[in-house]
């Protein structure tokens, strides 16, 4: 068995006594000493930074990449200019996913960042369906990446830069943090304000080392995943996969039927058509308790769905998830059962995101 990679702030994160679990073939930090609460209150009222420099990055060029791309991907990549971002997915020819993505239009080609447990196979899968005239490397192990996230984010890095981060949502740009050159995105997981920086393996421990002696909260993987389902934001591996298809997961916004022919777009365009069998959902718990992944969704005694992701909710104070539910129960307003340790815990089904004001677009 291969061992798990380390990233370049591996050894900061043991030195600050994080708990380091193996993550998607990483060692990551999953808590650190001052526990989840304090580092979610970082995120959501101040700032907090994570390392996920596990991300996989592929740099993809030629005279034929923007068709390429176009074949598969689900959305439109001719609407991207240089210095724009843009979430998007690949599907199987069934519609299956087989990953989620950002891609950024550089002036040269294209930066895509994908799911680190996907690299190997998304690689494999853009390489089956290329022509001769696309190159496609893989950068993954060239860069490391920290995402700082909070309302505060801004302010913390304009004392590093010189850079406009006056950037509009979904868009990048070429910038200097702490004197080294970085790539500089605003896209975001946690639905606050927030920066991703791209840097070298050793730029990355001095923007790091830079931002804690500032006093921002270094925050794990336990955190982002709460942070995450708060804004009702799909992981891979839990809520999306290549058993779902974009347009019962709730990503039709990102599925562009306008554009000509693209991997799945058939099948796509029919579950669109026909309404899909399921849905995915978000929920409250009414009563306390967790619902944790692969829990089963009852409703008057019959098995309707089943649990993608569950947590409790450091904002809200009670359980939340997402779920995939039998079309004809998946209503905002519902009421179903969540079986916790075989017993049927009560909840609502709610309308995303469970949390609502947030400075994502600040």
């Amino acid at each position: 068995m291969s061992e798990n990679i380390k990233t370049a702030l591996y050894d900061i994160h043991v030195e600050l006594g994080a708990k380091i679990v193996p993550f998607a073939g990483y060692e990551m930090p999953v808590t650190y000493p001052n526990g989840i609460q304090a580092e979610h209150q970082a995120v959501r009222n101040l700032a907090g930074m994570f390392d996920v420099s596990h991300m996989g990055e592929f740099w993809i060029a030629g005279d034929e990449a923007l068709p390429f791309l176009q074949h598969v991907t689900i959305n439109d990549v001719s609407k991207l200019e240089v210095g724009d971002a843009q979430y998007s997915a690949m599907c199987y020819e069934d519609g299956g996913i087989v990953d989620d993505l950002i891609l950024y239009r550089k002036p040269d080609g294209y930066f895509m960042v994908i799911n680190a447990s996907n690299i190997d196979k998304d690689l494999e899968w853009l390489i089956k369906h290329k022509p001769e005239n696309v190159n496609i490397e893989n950068h993954s192990e060239r860069y490391s990446l920290v995402a700082l996230q909070g309302p505060k984010s801004r302010e913390i890095l304009s004392q590093f830069t010189d850079a406009d981060l006056n950037l509009m949502f979904y868009s990048y740009a070429d910038a200097t943090i702490c004197g080294h050159s970085v790539m500089l995105s605003r896209t975001g997981y946690t639905g606050e304000l927030g920066f991703e920086i791209y840097a070298s393996n050793e730029a990355i421990i001095d923007i790091w080392k830079a931002f804690l002696d500032d006093g921002v909260v270094p925050c794990g993987l336990a955190t982002r995943d709460i942070l995450r389902m708060e804004m009702k934001y799909c992981l891979y591996g839990n809520d999306i996969d290549h058993t779902t298809n974009p347009i019962e997961a709730g990503l039709s916004w990102i599925t562009d039927f306008s554009k000509d022919d693209f991997i799945g777009k058939s099948v796509l365009l029919s579950t669109k058509e026909n309404k899909p069998m399921r849905r995915l959902v978000t929920f409250e718990l009414n009563e306390r308790g967790i619902p944790r992944h692969d829990y089963r969704i009852h409703l008057d005694g019959e098995d309707v769905g089943f649990v993608t992701s569950g947590t409790q909710s450091m904002s809200l104070k009670k359980g939340i998830g997402m779920a995939y539910i039998d079309k004809g129960f998946a209503k905002v307003g519902n009421a179903i059962e969540v079986m916790i340790r075989n017993k049927p815990v009560s909840a609502t089904i709610v309308k995303p995101p469970f949390v609502k004001e947030t400075s994502i677009l600040n």
